[in-house]
């Protein structure tokens, strides 16, 4: 059988002790979370998650390290979520209509009104023994792993 999937991104911008977070303002998924959104048909993994960190925060990052997926299936297609990493960036920081963005301390991120899960998001991609965030359902009630 073959599986739909949809791929998006996420990119955690790390200066020193800071990274760059978003407060969305989408309703599917408010709160403050890092930068990231749709592949687009055909674009390399790379290249989208650089046109979408370019496109919600103004700064255009380079060597964006894969560290981590989030994936869980519905409706007949699975959902992927590539997680990055990177340090490399040039720029001057500004909001759009995404959200505010903004830059913050990585200790601090708990007390923020974070976006779902993303507490537990942030454990896979700061801890070197985790790569996977992973939804699944036991009857009608949805839970997660990391692994």
């Amino acid at each position: 059988m073959v599986e739909r999937v949809e791929f998006t991104n996420m990119c955690m911008i790390c200066d020193g002790s800071r990274v760059v977070v978003i407060d969305r303002k989408k309703q599917d998924c408010p709160g403050v979370t890092f930068p990231g959104g749709l592949v687009e048909l055909g674009e390399s993994f790379t290249d989208a998650v650089i046109r979408e960190v370019q496109e919600e925060t103004g700064l255009k990052i380079r060597s964006p390290q894969l560290c981590g997926i989030k994936d869980w299936c519905e409706d007949q297609c699975r959902f992927v979520v590539l997680f990055y990493k990177t340090t490399y960036f040039e720029g001057e920081l500004r909001s759009g209509s995404e959200g505010e963005v903004w830059w913050e301390e990585l200790t601090n991120l708990p007390n923020l009104k974070l976006s779902l899960d993303m507490y537990d998001m942030l454990r896979v991609f700061t801890e070197d023994d985790l790569s996977e965030f992973f939804y699944y359902q036991e009857g009608s009630e949805w839970k997660y792993a990391l692994k």
